[in-house]
């Protein structure tokens, strides 16, 4: 049976618990899990601020906001859309309770002890998630999640209890870092074949304007720099396709713009066709760009 198990609210900076919902389960698998869980507490600032990770039988999720984390072990065939609309209510929820000077201002452990009324009560719900009321926000997670999945940690990554080794705490900072994009399209390579085309016709050409800046000194530089700069935005358009990155889609489209300003100006050295060739070419990069999302299965949540 998929269900929430257990559910803890830490601070980041210091690991401090600060609420934790009342423990019932006393398997084995779970209490190693809650170690895990534990070791993990004590690195939030050094992995990204939405995690998962596969312990045996039970998964354990995690999210965070202004300098508190949300966690929650379930079973490994619980829905990460649900997992992850649970920890976001626990977070709205908490906010909305605790202002960020008394949560800083905590010392002892469990200082917010009586949240953990709200955290069984949601729990019963998640774990009956035909009783959910509404789909908006499932539907909502569905698409940030598949958007942005969190990142996959393994119980390796965490090293022993006492923390992690000094080789893997840099290898989290940032958000979800190295995402996988969909696989690539017979349209995508094409893509990519005419702009590196274009890359190459506009160096070409720009080496050629500096052998006639060399033989006429007339001629106009700024023409060796916008052939140049195309190059550069064809060449960076390429990379957008191929790997993933912070902005990617307007990344792509401001290449895009360069790309059409470099032939606006290039005007008086081709043609209309070839104006529109280049133009074409950039513009059909950026929707292959637009269309290549980060890997995101959608889980079938049964709602």
């Amino acid at each position: 049976m998929s269900m929430v198990l257990f559910a803890s609210v830490v601070r980041v900076r210091d690991g401090l618990p600060l609420s934790a919902s009342t423990d019932y389960e006393q398997n084995q698998g779970l209490q190693e899990t809650k170690k895990h869980l534990k070791s993990l507490s004590k690195k939030l600032g050094q992995v990204p601020d939405r995690c998962s990770l596969k312990a045996g039988q039970y998964n354990v999720n995690f999210t965070s906001s202004l300098g508190v984390a949300y966690l929650m072990v379930c079973t490994e065939n619980y829905p990460s859309v649900l997992a992850f609309c649970f920890l976001d209510e626990l977070q709205r929820e908490f906010i909305v309770t605790y202002d960020t000077k008394r949560v800083s201002g905590a010392v002892r452990p469990y200082s917010f002890i009586e949240f953990d009324n709200f955290i069984q009560k949601t729990k019963q719900r998640y774990n009956s998630p035909r009783s959910l009321s509404t789909k908006i926000n499932l539907a909502d997670m569905q698409t940030e999640i598949k958007l942005r999945p969190p990142f996959q940690l393994s119980p390796e990554d965490l090293g022993s209890t006492n923390g992690y080794s000094h080789s893997t705490s840099s290898k989290y900072k940032g958000i979800a870092p190295n995402q996988m994009l969909e696989p690539v399209t017979l349209s995508g390579v094409v893509a990519c074949v005419l702009s590196v085309l274009c890359g190459a016709l506009n160096l070409l050409r720009g080496v050629h304007a500096i052998e006639s800046i060399l033989q006429n000194e007339d001629e106009d530089f700024n023409y060796v720099i916008a052939f140049f700069l195309g190059t550069a935005a064809c060449l960076y358009q390429c990379y957008l396709f191929a790997y993933y990155s912070v902005w990617r889609d307007m990344k792509s489209f401001l290449a895009f713009a360069l790309i059409c300003l470099c032939n606006m100006y290039l005007y008086e050295l081709r043609n209309l066709w070839q104006i529109l060739f280049h133009v074409t070419v950039g513009a059909f990069t950026t929707l292959q760009v637009r269309l290549r999302q980060p890997q995101g299965k959608a889980p079938d949540y049964n709602v």
